[in-house]
């Protein structure tokens, strides 16, 4: 039997009206320019309202079109903002719903990772996240037939991260992706220093050179970075911008990154 995770933020971090959300992504995945690199194997994307996020997005997504028909599996991790637990959560629902159709969890992957012991299933940690859904709307406007992993991180060590991510890894039909935004609530000139610092460090995969000052995504960050290495990836930065450069005031910022891995 079904079990469907509704939207929670459909209306609040964007639209709930499915011809204004379509055209709004499209219009951020236009902006975002297609083809600076090819064959992406995984992605970091920002998750605040798309007013304020959705153009930093689209540049990551946007890189999705020459590789769109081949990816059938994606692996998303994001950052728990509501509920704290131990380790990496996934949800017992088989479809995660948006304003523009369901998407299938992929329940083969949910078993290849439920037996690790930083692996827990946690359905309320989903309810009100929205760091994990706002990703669901681009991927669903750039790719045909696929199936989700989505997965939440808590309490947990990049290790625990980079672990499951080599459970996952899979071909060139697995894609990654990880949620996160980067500094947060800085003044605008304090707050693109530390993206900086941020951006160089995911550019060298280098986990240990991102504190939670600078993104708070780290740990699926960092993991992705673990794994980065170990595949031989290369990172390359896409967009780097904040909410003072969007549609907020520059007294406090968040920061926004896109970055590809290839």
């Amino acid at each position: 039997m079904d079990r469907i995770k509704p939207p929670a933020v459909a209306g609040l971090f964007y639209p709930d009206d499915p011809d204004e959300l379509r055209s709004q992504v499209s219009t951020f995945l236009k902006e975002g320019q297609a083809g600076r690199v090819e064959k992406p194997k995984a992605l970091i994307a920002p998750h605040a309202g798309y007013i304020y996020s959705g153009a930093t997005a689209g540049h990551a997504y946007a890189q999705l079109k020459s590789v769109a028909d081949t990816i059938t599996h994606v692996v998303i991790l994001a950052p728990s903002h509501h509920l704290a637990f131990p380790g990496i959560g996934y949800c017992s629902a088989t479809q995660f719903q948006t304003p523009l159709g369901y998407l299938m969890v992929n329940q083969h992957a949910i078993s290849l990772i439920s037996s690790l012991p930083q692996v827990n299933q946690v359905d309320e940690a989903f309810e009100k996240e929205h760091s994990l859904e706002v990703q669901l709307p681009f991927l669903q406007m750039t790719l045909g037939d696929f199936q989700i992993t989505p997965l939440l991180v808590s309490d947990a060590k990049s290790s625990d991260v980079a672990e499951v991510l080599e459970q996952l890894w899979g071909g060139d039909e697995t894609l990654i992706v990880i949620s996160s935004d980067l500094s947060h609530y800085l003044d605008y000139k304090s707050a693109q220093s530390i993206d900086r610092e941020a951006t160089r460090a995911i550019e060298q995969l280098e986990p240990d050179g991102l504190s939670y000052y600078h993104a708070c995504g780290r740990t699926p960050v960092s993991g992705l970075l673990i794994a980065a290495r170990h595949h031989h990836l290369s990172a390359t930065t896409l967009d780097l911008r904040n909410s003072g450069d969007t549609a907020g005031s520059r007294n406090q910022v968040v920061g926004y990154g896109a970055y590809a891995f290839t």
